[in-house]
């Protein structure tokens, strides 16, 4: 539910009903945007008496939300969502470009690596140090000497580093790790969404391998529901039929997401088609649809990567990737921030 609010109404009526609300068991979130100000309810709101609100003075609408995503639909928050981390803004009106190696394999890999896609133009480092694979007998990642090389890369580079974590026993070990990654396989792991949503780290939400648009929503709405505002949504292709590639990407789920919330969406290219070659051209077409940001794999070597080498740029790729990403990011008028 949200009550819109009278503008200019005074600031003691207001707080007067947020404190009626807080009383009948609500959370309530206070979004005030440049002509409109709104108070979304948050809890079982039927015991809520919608005639009573309307008649408060302060109050210009009450309407109930039939999504079941409350804190993450647009709805209920009209301005888009900023996140401050690493000194950048993500968010709408700012692009940026993650890359780095699908696994951490060793110091020398990663720092060349990382200060390659410095130079070229990336904002943060993502790599993997724990890795879910389908097969047990895959290479798993350094697991903790993994972690501890991503920050030296951030130290010697100066780039926020972006891994992924695997469980909420995990939470004090990745303190200092800079965004948080869920990865499509825990994207309904509900126990580590509840935990993330007690912390005030930024949370990189990937989509589940066959979820729906709705699904993924309630995923980062558990997040939300804990307190933790600070999601980004990551869509990296849904399985599907087709055979040819690795994963389909749902191009269309960028101005769907835009549409009904208000998060950062970001696009992984590379783990999409699962080919090298296509990474390049699904990122045009991400740029293009509104993303605020993609996602990128590169290895120094890429046919001797541990991990997801098909699918990884190599270092000089990956600049002739920057240079159109600069001329579309500047064309859209986005700040390649």
């Amino acid at each position: 539910m949200i009550i819109i609010l009278k503008q200019n109404a005074p600031e003691q009526r207001v707080q007067a009903l947020i404190d009626d609300v807080k009383q009948q068991g609500m959370t309530v979130h206070y979004s005030q945007g440049a002509e409109t100000t709104i108070l979304g309810l948050i809890g079982d709101t039927s015991r809520v008496d919608e005639d009573k609100l309307r008649a408060n003075d302060v109050v210009f609408d009450v309407r109930r939300i039939s999504e079941p995503y409350k804190a993450a639909n647009r709805r209920f928050h009209p301005m888009d969502t900023h996140i401050s981390v690493g000194g950048h803004t993500i968010g709408e009106g700012f692009f940026h470009v993650l890359a780095g190696p699908c696994s951490v394999e060793s110091e020398e890999q990663l720092l060349t690596v990382a200060q390659s896609v410095k130079a070229s133009g990336a904002t943060f480092l993502r790599g993997g140090a724990f890795k879910p694979r389908t097969s047990p007998y895959s290479f798993q990642g350094l697991e903790a000497d993994g972690l501890a090389l991503l920050r030296e890369a951030r130290k010697i580079t100066g780039l926020p580093i972006v891994t992924e974590i695997m469980s909420e026993a995990q939470l004090d070990e990745f303190e200092d790790v800079d965004i948080l990654q869920v990865g499509a396989r825990n994207m309904q792991n509900f126990r580590l969404l509840k935990a993330l949503g007690r912390t005030n780290k930024p949370v990189l939400l990937k989509r589940g391998l066959s979820a729906t648009v709705e699904e993924w929503l309630m995923s980062a709405e558990y997040i939300m529901a804990g307190g933790n505002e600070n999601v980004i949504l990551c869509e990296r292709g849904v399985r599907t039929f087709e055979t040819m590639i690795r994963n389909n990407l749902d191009i269309s789920a960028v101005p769907l997401l835009k549409s009904h919330s208000h998060l950062p969406v970001i696009i992984d290219p590379s783990h999409a088609a699962g080919i090298a070659w296509m990474v390049e051209p699904l990122a045009r077409a991400a740029i293009a649809a509104g993303a605020d940001g993609l996602m990128i794999e590169v290895h120094n070597n890429p046919k001797a990567a541990l991990c997801d080498g098909a699918q990884s740029l190599d270092l000089d790729q990956f600049a002739n990737l920057m240079k159109e990403v600069r001329r579309r990011t500047e064309f859209e008028g986005k700040s390649a921030d």
